[in-house]
């Protein structure tokens, strides 16, 4: 048996691919873009055979950086996107009405809005699995999406045969086996584990009493860290692996971030250690024994990351996205050279400023709606104190009051879970952000607690690596793997200077939250979004 696991991440922008040894360390890593089609506002859709090709670019890479052959690698993880595709009977894609690269637009990608009519029909059902989704299903969950597709495209529905999360549909591409993992089913498809499975009375309740047969659905999702099937030989060609090692079940990327950094904490501390996996979006995701129910956070869901703990996702729906908008409307690239030169030019500023830098420029970050703590798609942002400024120091300043106001809105997420009951004393941070420590850093001074860089190089492919070592049996469990394989990184302490800045600019981001609420049901002539939870201002 090889020494060497292959976890595979499918990303909103990017597929990576690591290669891990049996400590946890990182021995080679490769990344490969994809695309992305966005032919309605707030719709957007990708090409499922893209991403594969792009999983084995990657794949082929990290052997060749690594100077590995496809006998060192012992077993194959992936994760992904909460994304939809979409397949007939025969495996072949449906198209949603674009030719893709080489292939179709077949995915419905996991930040597309267009099932939020069907996200509120299914809420209207006052049905259980409401408990387990925060109290409202997003549209962004796979169950609107498949509504909007028998509703509005009953041709591609008379056509479906089978449809996967994103994460599923790379196992069964690598396999050949329609298995579902627990973590993608749990999380996105309203199954609960802990009543049995599928709530067949929900289905029907909205219209999707067929959605077994047609979907191609198992009746029992596959555990993490279990085995789905061995690598074919047409996909271990494809990968440059041996056919015939273990592939493991699939995970949801930030499930996978949970993974990669609390994964392995002690059981008696893991309830105080929560994951932050911040990157296009932001969750801030942690463990419990037993079932907590809460408003506006997703879950509890149970199996979802370490089998038999349950786990809840509270969040921000764009974040590293809108700090890639701003960089994009200003008419420059959003990559990792201008995000870097852009945070050493704030670091600048704000020495000149003494710190405060442009506290006149307030931001509300919702701009692909909240999800924690109002759960509510429809919000838009709001910018106040802009000026005729169109230079790249104005630019930077936008930008920083932008990430102020991302961080002071993961404020508000962590107050809202220690209101229902969490106690996320410590982060650990995952994803794009944690590479920045300007963000690493405003992050602990906004929060007020630490926030650690865990899980070495990339947190996600960690994750994904520990379950595909637990299904290549080197450990008994998922959470042993983790443990073994921890990588802990720097912490970040709060700064107790900032603290005055930050809580006057928590005041106003409140404020501009209420004003918003006023503005809208002005201009609707109706109360439209949920009031504010109460609670004492700092």
């Amino acid at each position: 048996m090889g020494d060497l696991v292959c976890a595979v991440d499918a990303g909103t922008g990017s597929v990576r691919a690591g290669l891990y040894d049996r400590k946890g360390a990182l021995r080679a890593r490769a990344t490969r873009p994809i695309g992305m089609s966005r032919p309605v506002p707030g719709w957007a859709e990708q090409d499922s055979e893209a991403i594969w090709r792009a999983a084995a670019v990657a794949v082929r890479t990290a052997l060749a950086e690594a100077a590995a052959s496809a006998d060192d690698v012992a077993a194959l993880g992936f994760d992904a996107t909460c994304s939809l595709v979409l397949r007939a009977a025969d495996g072949t894609p449906l198209d949603l009405g674009g030719a893709g690269e080489g292939g179709r637009f077949d995915t419905i990608a996991w930040l597309d809005h267009r099932a939020a009519a069907e996200a509120a029909l299914c809420d209207a059902t006052g049905h259980a699995v409401l408990a387990y989704s925060g109290g409202r299903i997003s549209p962004e969950m796979q169950i609107p999406k498949l509504v909007w597709l028998k509703r509005q495209r009953p041709d591609l529905w008379r056509r479906l045969g089978l449809a996967f999360d994103l994460a599923d549909f790379l196992t069964w591409r690598a396999t050949g086996a329609a298995a579902r993992s627990q973590s993608t089913l749990a999380c996105k498809w309203t199954y609960l584990p802990q009543r049995g499975g599928w709530q067949r009375d929900f289905l029907d309740g909205v219209g999707l009493g067929d959605l077994m047969d047609r979907a191609g659905l198992p009746e029992r999702a596959t555990p993490v860290g279990g085995v789905v099937g061995t690598l074919s030989p047409a996909a271990a060609g494809e990968l440059g692996l041996a056919a015939g090692i273990p592939v493991a079940s699939g995970l949801i990327d930030a499930y996978a971030g949970a993974l990669g950094t609390i994964g392995g904490h002690d059981a008696a501390e893991r309830h105080e250690h929560f994951a932050l996996i911040a990157g296009t979006s932001s969750c801030v995701m942690g463990f419990s024994a037993d079932p907590r129910p809460a408003t506006a956070v997703w879950g509890p869901y149970l199996g979802a990351a370490l089998p038999d703990l349950w786990i809840a996702e509270a969040g921000q729906s764009a974040s590293g996205a809108l700090l890639d908008h701003l960089v994009r409307a200003h008419g420059t690239t959003p990559d990792g050279a201008t995000h870097g030169a852009i945070a050493t030019r704030i670091e600048a500023l704000r020495a000149e400023a003494g710190g405060d830098l442009a506290a006149e420029l307030h931001v509300l970050p919702d701009f692909h709606g909240n999800r924690t703590p109002f759960a509510d798609p429809r919000p838009r942002g709001v910018l106040s104190g802009l000026a005729l400024d169109s230079s790249f120091d104005g630019l930077c300043r936008l930008y920083w009051r932008t990430a102020v106001a991302i961080a002071l809105g993961l404020r508000q997420v962590v107050e809202h879970l220690e209101a229902q009951g969490y106690s996320p004393r410590h982060l650990h941070a995952a994803g794009g952000h944690a590479r920045s420590p300007l963000l690493m850093q405003l992050y602990a001074d906004a929060l007020g607690r630490p926030v650690t860089r865990s899980g070495g190089e990339d947190a996600v492919l960690l994750g994904t690596a520990s379950t595909a070592a637990a299904a290549a049996g080197w450990h008994d469990s998922v959470a042993a793997a983790c443990a073994a394989m921890r990588q802990d990184g720097r912490s970040f302490l709060p700064d107790p200077r900032a603290a005055r800045a930050h809580a006057r600019d928590y005041r106003i981001l409140r404020r501009m939250q209420a004003h918003r609420l006023e503005i809208e049901a002005m201009a609707a002539d109706a109360i439209v979004p949920p009031p504010l939870p109460e609670r004492t201002a700092p």
